[in-house]
């Protein structure tokens, strides 16, 4: 009998999370080690349904466990939650709990206590993972203000790095491409992200600031370069899309000049359009000055095109971009502005503020001296190959489990004693009765 390991994770969702979800719970039945059973969670309001959109993904249907109301279940042997730490609540013998969400210096102190409560807690970068055992609070008598409670990461638990390792099968370069009639311009910069939410150079991507910066940079030259922004603000309804148009009209209307092309994609792409999308040929890098990511995906998977990658040199995609790899733009630490906060990211929190006018160089000098760029971009590529692909993920997180999940009962061998034969006695010979005579 193998271990049951039960994971409640957004794994039908269009997110980041969802991805992330998929592969770990692919990897999970690879394994062959353990009876896999999956609960659904929504996460915010992402689109749902992407296994039944994804043909591929269908095998996960036979795993889905849906959990029947005032019905009680066994403790599974393991149970995994794949969410934000405060969500995280130990359900089984041995309790997991996964994230990637931080990406500032602080995180809420109900996200120290949720990882105090599971065995062993799975950051998906060295950056996200200092940051939930890192960050202490505390707790103050509301009348006296004395220090009541010193909340932090519990000795109790144990923390890994599990990064999320990219399907090489799919992130390839190919000759395949995405068909974009509508784009003139033969070199072109490419953001793949969210536009959260935030003022102009507050939202955590920074996506108002890099359109502001590329329209800076190149308006008025003869010959400009094209920005393309694969973006959403979290769903891919008419709505969301008309409020990024809006938002880079009003970008717009503060820059005075002949201004370059800024493209819009809206909506979903399946994975292998995506790497069609990267593999372009007017496609030439990809640009991320965010504030702060708990891992960046995106930046991983493009570094198989062999193409340049520029991006901010701070937080989780450090792992595995490399500054004599890639181009890291410096800047400062700065604190979180009130209009990005929300129920995650918190006042007090840093993230980074990259350097406005280094950026603007490096935009410019890209454009201008290309070949600069590519061969450090090829080395780029073939380090995360060897280092951070879905193959290397199965097998570290395989290590993980066998090194810290030993508390799962193992199922036992019943041994039955052996019966002996009883022999029975020979049947007794006939007893014969006397006849009885009629009266």
């Amino acid at each position: 009998m193998k271990p049951t390991f039960m994971i409640s994770c957004p794994i039908n969702t269009y997110s980041g999370y969802g991805a992330r979800s998929r592969d770990v719970v692919k990897s999970i039945i690879e394994m062959g080690k353990y009876d896999v059973k999956i609960i659904q969670q929504r996460w915010g309001g992402t689109p749902w349904n992407f296994i039944e959109d994804h043909e591929e993904w269908h095998f996960l249907n036979q795993y889905l466990f849906i959990p029947q109301p005032n019905q009680q279940y066994p403790k599974p042997d393991i149970w995994m939650q794949i969410t934000i730490p405060n969500e995280f609540s130990p359900q089984g013998h041995y309790n997991i709990g996964m994230t990637a969400g931080i990406e500032t210096t602080l995180c809420k102190p109900e996200w120290v206590e949720g990882c105090n409560r599971m065995n062993l807690i799975l950051g998906s970068s060295n950056f996200s993972l200092d940051a939930l055992t890192k960050s202490t609070y505390e707790k103050r008598d509301k009348n006296t203000n004395q220090v009541i409670e010193k909340v932090q990461f519990s000795p109790n638990t144990k923390s890994k790095v599990l990064f999320e390792g990219f399907n090489a099968d799919v992130y390839k370069k190919t000759n395949e491409i995405l068909d974009l009639p509508e784009i003139k311009e033969p070199f072109c910069f490419l953001f793949v992200g969210h536009w959260m939410q935030g003022e102009i150079g507050h939202d955590r991507k920074n996506v108002g600031l890099l359109v502001k910066s590329f329209l800076e940079t190149f308006k008025n030259k003869t010959i400009q370069p094209a920005l393309i922004l694969k973006a959403s603000m979290g769903s891919y309804s008419y709505m969301d899309r008309d409020e990024i148009l809006r938002k880079i009209s009003v970008i717009k209307k503060t820059v005075k000049g002949k201004l370059p092309k800024i493209y819009l994609m809206h909506g979903d792409l399946l994975d292998k359009e995506v790497n069609q999308l990267y593999n372009h040929p007017k496609v030439k890098c990809m640009i991320n000055i965010t504030k702060g990511e708990g891992f960046g995906r995106p930046l991983l998977e493009f570094t198989q095109t062999k193409k340049p990658i520029m991006a901010s040199g701070w937080s989780g995609h450090i792992d595995f971009l490399k500054p004599e790899m890639s181009t890291l733009l410096p800047g400062n630490l700065g604190n979180v502005h009130p209009s990005a906060q929300n129920e995650w990211i918190i006042e007090g929190a840093q993230w980074f503020d990259v350097d406005q006018m280094e950026l603007g160089k490096r935009l410019s000098d890209m454009y201008k001296n290309y070949k600069n760029y590519t061969h450090k971009s090829k080395q780029q590529g073939n380090f995360a190959l060897e280092n951070f692909s879905y193959k290397k993920m199965k097998e570290r997180f395989s290590e993980i489990l066998d090194e810290n999940v030993i508390s799962v009962p193992k199922p036992m061998e019943l041994k039955l004693p052996k019966i002996k034969k009883i022999q029975l006695p020979s049947r007794p010979n006939k007893i014969k009765l006397p006849k009885l005579k009629k009266q």
